[in-house]
């Protein structure tokens, strides 16, 4: 409880600075955000009271503490181009970018984890040679650029194959679930297989780390072979390491989709974040900001629980995952 009391802190008080980098990171823009939204034909008269409308006439400090309150009181603000709150918008989004997330980690552990065990597992110098290239070449393609070809070879018109849908998501969204499915495939398989490679050479670094170790020496007198000792032993004493790679992949992997949303036309939070900071939308951006932060945070702490149940030497020891992995 002392753990999670203290993490609880830390995970707040990093809430707390976030918010503040993201408030001064937005103010700090180049223009005035009252007269690109009012358009070049406004008056004066009308960008000063949509500035008011705004809040922007009013110092910073001020303006923080209202976004603060507001924050506390789950009021997220509402959008100045869509009249809709952050809220409503962000839910209808995540609906998109969520299930595209788990499917591209989902396909990033089915690549990575089986081959970095496999890497470790392999006494042929070729085939871990094959494994250490395929590694840095997988890791090395942009999803941008793995997406392009994905939709050269497998996309439904242009495409070499065209099995599945290179733009857009249906309109019937998830009512339609075979269809909503295929949407996402290709940009999924876009990001998982560079995810995937990272996860590869973790796997293989964190069970490899463990296959030198006593205990899987101990678990081969004892009759297990090689194999036994290091699938049965050494990955379940790399858990923790691993269970930490995997969530940090799934931090990367909120950024790194939006890029592939712009590419497929996903309607999903990438899109509607490019599309608000295009229209200088500050309370819609600062809020988005703010939730990908807080999102951010929340899977390091999970990730630093579930790092502590799993491994007894931090039980035993008393101290945190990030004293133990430096």
């Amino acid at each position: 409880m002392k753990f999670i009391i203290q993490r609880l802190g830390l995970f707040i008080a990093a809430l707390a600075g976030l918010s503040l980098l993201v408030f001064l990171a937005l103010r700090i823009l180049p223009g005035d955000v009252a007269a690109v939204i009012a358009g070049t034909k406004a008056t004066p008269e009308r960008i000063a009271a949509l500035r008011s409308q705004l809040g922007l006439d009013r110092s910073y400090p001020a303006q923080y503490a209202d976004w603060m309150l507001d924050l506390l009181h789950g009021d997220f603000g509402t959008s100045v181009i869509s009249g809709r709150s952050v809220v409503s918008q962000v839910t209808e989004r995540v609906g998109i970018t969520f299930p595209l997330i788990v499917m591209s980690l989902a396909i990033a552990l089915v690549i990575g984890l089986p081959l970095g065990c496999a890497a470790v597992l392999t006494r042929n110098p070729h085939l871990r040679g094959l494994f250490h290239v395929v590694a840095i070449v997988a890791g090395a393609i942009p999803a941008l650029w793995g997406g392009l070809l994905l939709i050269l070879l497998f996309s439904r018109g242009s495409g070499l194959f065209g099995l599945f849908p290179s733009q857009g998501f249906p309109d019937e969204g998830w009512s339609d679930p075979s269809s909503a499915l295929s949407s996402l495939v290709l940009p999924s398989v876009a990001t998982g297989i560079t995810a995937g490679a990272s996860v590869m050479r973790y796997t293989r670094a964190a069970v490899g780390d463990m296959a030198s170790s006593q205990a899987v020496d101990m678990a081969m007198a004892c009759g297990m072979t090689r194999k036994q000792a290091i699938l049965k032993v050494a990955l379940r004493l790399a858990t923790p390491q691993l269970v930490s790679v995997i969530g940090l992949t799934f931090a990367h992997m909120v950024t790194g989709v939006m890029v592939v949303e712009n590419l497929f036309a996903l309607p999903g939070l990438g899109a509607m974040l490019v599309t608000d900071v295009g229209n200088r939308d500050l309370t819609s951006v600062q809020s988005e900001l703010f939730l990908l932060a807080a999102l951010f945070l929340l899977l390091g702490f999970a990730v630093d629980l579930a790092h502590r149940a799993l491994d007894p030497r931090l039980k035993s020891a008393g101290v945190g995952s990030q004293e133990v992995s430096a």
